[in-house]
Parts: structure tokens; sequence; C-alpha cells
């Protein structure tokens, strides 16, 4: 009787397959041995895909040459050093389901080809010091491409540190491996950007989108490539949101009964970066009630450029991007409810952990109300210089006074 002829691997790494077997809980590991000359097969000895694609790779590194001890996870003596583009590799197998793996890619990715342009056969110790000085010199004469436009920008010292992070990162994840340099903190590279846009510039923001002069074909047109700016505008000066908050919004996070918004994305581990739960002003609220798909259609990057140049904003690298809204509505809020309340502001930005359990306190003037009556004036003041920048047909919503104590 023939045998039966095996499907696609869930996983492969070299002539190692990973399969799932019908008759079988654990998961199994295929490779063609050279020295029998036959094929063979192991338990991975879980029925967890992560768990088996780690023992698949252990098994594919001892094939070639790297070995660990199982106890303590140090590679034996003798053996050759781990390649870093392995080490790499196994980082980026381990990371897949954390959050931020996209950018650990991202940055890693760079270090990836920057092996490939001088020598792939460098090994985990070998990443030195001056090592690292030469990829931040050849990272750094990398312009970023603009688009399609063909035109470049220069790269930033954070970007580049942030890629060492990563790599150190790797490194110290490798058994029997340490990084032997140190990454630059963030505050000593990272420039803060001093520009902040005043009501009538956010208001001027809005109007680009809203622009009515023209033809109905021009209108229609402007309207079409304007929509996802608009929209991130919205969602910007109403939640004080990071940009990647906004671009992730969808269904699953508007309490529409309580009025309060989860930042963080249904299913996705809380980071650093904390995503808070805040209060909404009611002129955001209606573009949130009933939202089934992704609020933003895309991200408005190409449209937020044309805009900065259209309206005078600031050219300069990183003093006018897409998270100028964030930074100006927490410096306009600060002003108008007090040093002694701007903890509600540190909670709305994310950057202090609201204690309040019960979500529908939250927008209660002692949690964070002061913050959310201070956001419903600005966009009021907003929908009085640009008609239709918040407001549905046939809407109208005012603010209470804030008086801070």
């Amino acid at each position: 009787m023939p045998a039966t002829r095996r499907g696609k691997p869930i996983y492969q790494r070299g002539d190692f397959r990973l399969y799932r077997r019908a008759d079988r809980a654990n998961l199994e590991i295929v490779w063609y041995d050279e020295e029998r000359k036959r094929e063979r097969s192991a338990s991975a000895g879980t029925s967890d895909d992560r768990q088996a694609r780690l023992e698949l790779d252990r098994l594919y590194n001892e094939a070639t040459g790297h070995r660990y001890c199982p106890t303590c996870g140090r590679a034996y003596e003798g053996d050759a050093s781990p390649l870093l583009s392995r080490a790499i590799t196994d980082y980026l197998l381990k990371s897949e389901e954390k959050a931020g793996y996209k950018a650990t890619r991202s940055r890693l990715g760079h270090v990836i080809d920057y092996l490939t342009a001088t020598d792939p056969g460098i090994t985990c110790p070998q990443v030195t010091p001056e090592w690292v000085d030469r990829f931040r010199a050849w990272l750094m004469a990398r312009p970023i491409p603009i688009g399609k436009t063909g035109k470049v920008r220069q790269r930033s010292l954070s970007h580049v540190e942030g890629c060492v992070l990563q790599l150190a990162a790797a490194i110290n994840d490798t058994p029997g491996q340490s990084a032997q340099f140190k990454p630059i903190q963030a505050k000593d590279v990272a420039a803060s950007p001093q520009y902040r846009a005043d009501v009538p510039m956010i208001a001027a923001m809005f109007r680009y989108c809203l622009e009515r002069d023209g033809t109905e074909k021009e209108k229609a047109r402007r309207l079409k490539d304007r929509s996802s700016l608009l929209a991130y505008l919205r969602a910007a000066v109403a939640t004080w949101a990071r940009p990647e908050e906004i671009y992730d919004l969808g269904p699953g996070q508007w309490f529409a009964a309580a009025q309060v918004l989860n930042l963080n994305t249904p299913g996705r581990r809380q980071t650093r970066k904390y995503r808070g739960t805040i209060p909404i002003p009611p002129q955001f609220a209606p573009f949130l009630d009933g939202l089934t798909g992704p609020y933003l259609p895309a991200a408005p990057r190409s449209s937020w450029d044309k805009m900065r140049n259209a309206i005078g904003l600031p050219l300069e690298r990183g003093q006018a991007g897409s998270k100028l809204i964030r930074r100006s509505m927490a410096t306009l809020v600060r002003r108008r409810i007090g040093e002694a309340n701007w903890r509600q502001g540190e909670m709305m930005l994310g950057h202090v952990k609201a204690s309040i359990s019960d979500i529908y306190a939250i927008p209660d003037p002692a949690n964070l109300g002061l913050a959310l009556a201070a956001t419903t004036a600005i966009i009021g003041e907003i929908e009085g210089l640009v008609s239709g920048a918040f407001s549905l047909p046939h809407r109208t919503f005012t603010a209470e006074p804030v008086e801070a104590d």
C-alpha cells in the first residue's frame, strides 16, 4: 500500500519540517538524515505550535553545529559561536506573538541588510562596540524614501539607536551569549520637538480637509483624497492618542453607554507605551457609534505631508509630524486646567495608569472630567472657526466652563 503523501509543513527550517498528525496530539518533526541516507522523524513533545517550532529550531541548530546544554542553555565548549543572522532569526521567531513585533522586525531588518552588505558570517561574539559604531554610520548614511515622490529624508539618531537596542536584545536572548556593547539611552539621542499648534492652526488643518473651492469634480476628488486625514484629525483632537492607537482603532473599544473609549484593542497585550481608557467628547461620539470595521480607512501619511506644506506648518524633521496634535492638545489643556489637575492630562496621554475600575466613573470631574471638558471646549472653538469640522448635521454641542481647583 503506497505511503500517504504529507501535506505542506506548518513550519520549515532547512531540511527540518514540522507537521501535525491526525492520529497524534503532539506535533512531529521530520528531516532527512544524510549519514543514514533516510528520512527520520521525532515528536516535538508538545501540541503547541510555538513550542514545537522552538524544538525544531533546537534540532536544526544541533544538526548545523550550534549545540546548547538543555539544562543551562549555554553553548558546549569547543562548539562554534552562533551566527548573528541565526540569533536574529530565532529572536524574531520567539517574538511573533508579542506586541510591537512589526517594529522589532523592521529594526532588525536593517541589521540583516548590513550583514548582507558586509559579512553574513559574523558571529554574536564578533559584534563589538566598534562593529556597532560602523553599523550606526552605515545606517545614518542611508536616507529614508518619502513615498513614491523620489525625495528622501535624513534618518534620526533615535531611530538608529532603536535598531541597536533591538540588536542587543536579540543577542542577549541567545543562549550563552551577551551583548558586548551598550546602546545609547533614548533621552541622549532624541530631539524633542518644540513646536505646538494653537487652536487657529488646528482649525486650519480641518479647513484644508473641508475646502469647498473649485468645481464639483475637484471638491469630490479632494474629499476622497483627504477623508482619512479628516478622520485622523477628529480622533487625534478628541482622544490625544498616539498615531498608532488611532490606526488600530476599531470595534470592541467604544463603550457608548459610558461614553468611554479603550485605546487598547481587544486581545492586545499592554506594553510600556500604555494605552488607557478615556472619556470621549460628545462631538466625536457619533463617529464611533455603530463602528463595525477599522475607524481609519488608511494611514494619512502622504496627505499629512501635503497639508503641512499647504498651511505653513514647520518643515523641520519631527517638528510637525502626525503626533503634533497629541502634543498640542496636551499643551492647550494643561494651560486650561492648571498644574494641580494635570494628572488628568497624564492619564489621557497614557503616561499614568488610571486607578478607576468602574468605566462609568472615568468622565467624572474628579477623575478625567476636567480634561474632558477642556477638550470639548477646544473642539467647540474649532467648530466655530471651521463649520463641519466635527458636528454632524443638525447637532450642536456645548461645553461647561472648566474651573481649575
